[in-house]
């Protein structure tokens, strides 16, 4: 038998019963899961310099595991200097196994190295079971070595679950490990 994330056994074991108990679901295929955990960032300088794009894509490949892309601009925008078709930023989406290592990654090593850290807030959810969370630098994660970055930006990570309602999401999100603030 092959590799199972640890997140991803627990989930099966443990998350599922949880949340059954906690909503009374009938069928354990209503119980809401992860689907995806997408990682982007806006490089707002790539317009004057396109290397940035690239140490960008390195980056966040580094950090997930798993080729990142960039994105590009829809429309022009001449207060930005902004042409359409142009690198504005990277972005990665992570499903199945290499989704929960990230997220268990980020809970054991990466959200512990921020300083100050008391939580996450838990004002992230979008009103149909999708949460998002915002880091501001990148040195927070292990796989960067902090002697190679150019610049310290930010990035932003949204976790897409099935949940219809913010409620069941935060209460996955909350099973699964994310250690949001206690109000």
């Amino acid at each position: 038998m092959g590799y199972t994330p640890r997140l991803k056994e627990e989930y099966r074991e443990r998350v599922i019963k949880a949340l059954t108990e906690e909503f009374g679901y009938n069928n354990p295929m209503e119980v809401p899961k992860l689907t995806s955990i997408v990682v982007s960032r806006g490089v707002g300088e790539a317009v004057a310099d396109r290397k940035l794009i690239d140490y960008s894509v390195d980056e966040l490949t580094q950090i997930t595991g798993q080729k990142a892309v960039p994105t590009y601009s829809k429309k022009d925008v001449a207060n930005f200097k902004l042409r359409k078709g142009m690198p504005v930023g990277v972005k990665v989406t992570l499903r199945g196994d290499r989704m929960y290592d990230f997220l268990d990654r980020l809970i054991t090593a990466s959200l512990p190295q921020v300083r100050d850290f008391q939580g996450i807030k838990a004002t992230g959810f979008d009103g149909r079971g999708n949460y998002s969370l915002g880091i501001t630098e990148q040195i927070i994660f292990p796989e960067i070595n902090i002697d190679q970055v150019k610049k310290i930006q930010g990035m932003n990570i949204t976790f897409v679950t099935s949940a219809n309602t913010d409620q069941e999401a935060k209460s996955l999100l909350t099973q699964l490990g994310l250690p949001f603030k206690k109000n």
